[in-house]
């Protein structure tokens, strides 16, 4: 009898053999396994639609996600500090003369100078105060003052056609293309009211069209 015959024959020989096959497909299906988690748990990439207040999916383009995703970075940093006027940390209480000068009927105020901005019902405060930049002051691009009414809303992909900049949540009060949006909280807006992206998505689904904004 051959070697090979003689090992065949050997019930040891044959359990050894059953046993170190037993132990690759047992390796082989935990190395599968691991694999196959590990490549489970790996996130993709982010869902960005966001539903607009009708329901409906805007079409969003990925340089306006780009847009809104680092301005959403740089509120996150910003909030709270300095703003390009220099003129430090936002308080964010509400004074006398803010609620002097903000009438009751009103549904969202603007304070320029304080950079604060809030919504109210009845005279109530609902939402905030909250920091905000405007335009420069004495240039031609100052937020402009005065009592107005939102005329229409756009939804998170909204890009300014004149600036070629993202407007994500625009909700548009003054003439001129004025609005809030979500914006950079260290650099002046072009008139526009800047809000985090946050802010400005709140504004967006509880000012309606015709709701009084007043800045002062």
């Amino acid at each position: 009898m051959t070697s090979a015959g003689r090992h065949a024959a050997d019930p040891v020989w044959r359990l050894s053999l059953t046993a170190g096959v037993a132990a690759t497909i047992a390796v082989t299906g935990i190395f599968t396994a691991i694999m196959a988690a590990k490549s489970a748990s790996t996130p993709g990439p982010p869902d960005v639609a966001v539903k607009s207040a009708a329901g409906q999916l805007p079409a969003v383009a990925p340089s306006a996600v780009a847009a809104s995703i680092a301005i959403a970075r740089q509120n996150s940093a910003a909030q709270h500090g300095a703003g390009p006027s220099g003129k430090g940390a936002v308080s964010l209480a509400l004074t006398a003369a803010d609620r002097k000068s903000c009438p009751a009927g009103a549904a969202a105020c603007v304070d320029l100078a304080r950079r604060i901005t809030w919504l109210q019902g009845s005279g109530q405060v609902t939402f905030g105060p909250v920091q905000l930049e405007p335009g420069k002051p004495g240039s031609k691009h100052q937020t402009p003052r005065g009592t107005f009414r939102v005329s229409w809303k756009a939804g998170p992909g909204y890009v300014s056609t004149e600036y070629n900049e993202a407007m994500p949540w625009a909700t548009f009060f003054a003439p001129g293309g004025i609005a809030f949006h979500g914006g950079s909280l260290t650099e002046w807006s072009h008139g526009c009211v800047h809000l985090t992206v946050a802010n400005a998505h709140y504004y967006n689904e509880h000012l309606p069209v015709g709701a009084e904004v007043v800045v002062f």
